[in-house]
């Protein structure tokens, strides 16, 4: 029986999930300092897009005051990636991808402010509800990880930050160009703040110009290529046959790809405490059942 377009589009969404479940694996794998790292991954796919005569296109079109926009917003992108492979390295990948997890806590929080519309008393609610998740999986990492801990709160907070700021954006311009303007404004971030990182975030600063090895380098090219563009491209097609509701819950399955993937490849589990996954269990059902509440909200209020 051939596939119908919805049931296919849902593989792919699962796929992206997956890949992008990957990149937190591969952080560990790459012997790179996360400045070095998160530079050449931001470097290679802006070089790949620039082969396109799409994106030149598209560059050309966009108003001054959407390239400064998109670049303000390339600058977050640049942030996140930093403090997200920060933690990667402070702690491990399941910390990490954990951290994440706490995205949408955040995005609840902060959208309304954004996007300048009334708090809602449900978005409040999760915040509350993934606090002892939190502190439980603060309290079930060894006393090392820790500061990795915070360094990936830090990373899901900008993850809120921009990808709100995006939905303001978002339909302004072609995606593939927006990428490219974002991820060269935010190498050239990361650039200008190299020399400036021992004084802002100690524990992430390192050199620059680090040439990769070629173990490294293969790396880099999978996650630039095989877990940064291709996974983007496939979500483009399979968005125009799913609905917000279902890519939210798919997308909310990140970390745990990126859990499971750490315990196959890398045997974290024996880094970290059962606490710390109970922990993680209250943060991720928390974070599945917001938008279950969001969908059902409707259909209560109309009754």
């Amino acid at each position: 029986m051939p596939m119908n377009d919805t049931r296919k589009a849902l593989l792919q969404i699962h796929f992206c999930v997956l890949l992008w479940g990957v990149t937190a694996i591969l952080g560990k794998l790459i012997t790179l300092p996360a400045l070095p790292l998160v530079w050449w991954r931001m470097l290679l796919v802006v070089a790949m897009l620039a082969l396109l005569p799409r994106v030149w296109r598209g560059l050309s079109s966009l108003s001054t005051r959407l390239v400064l926009g998109y670049a303000g917003i390339g600058a977050l992108v640049a942030l996140h990636w930093l403090t997200f492979y920060g933690a990667v390295k402070l702690a491990n990948a399941s910390v990490a991808a954990t951290c994440i997890a706490l995205a949408p806590v955040f995005t609840a929080i902060i959208e309304p402010w954004i996007a300048r519309r009334p708090f809602q008393l449900r978005e409040l609610a999760l915040g509350v509800v993934v606090l002892p998740g939190v502190a439980l999986v603060v309290g079930g990492v060894p006393d090392g990880m820790r500061l990795g801990v915070a360094v990936g709160a830090l990373s899901a907070l900008l993850v809120a930050i921009f990808g709100s700021f995006n939905k303001r954006m978002v339909g302004h311009a072609d995606p593939l160009t927006v990428t490219a303007l974002e991820l060269g404004a935010g190498t050239l971030t990361l650039t200008l703040l190299a020399p400036l990182l021992p004084f802002l975030l100690p524990a992430l600063a390192s050199d620059l110009w680090v040439l990769p090895d070629l173990h490294d380098g293969l790396l880099l090219l999978a996650l630039s290529g095989l877990c940064t563009l291709l996974p983007f491209a496939l979500a483009l097609v399979a968005l125009r046959h799913l609905s917000a509701y279902t890519v939210q819950l798919v997308t909310n399955l990140e970390p745990v790809y990126a859990i499971v993937l750490a315990m196959l490849f890398l045997a974290e589990q024996h880094e970290l405490s059962a606490q710390f996954y109970l922990g993680v269990t209250i943060i991720l059902g928390g974070v599945f059942l917001h938008p279950l509440l969001n969908r059902l909200r409707p259909a209560a209020t109309a009754s």
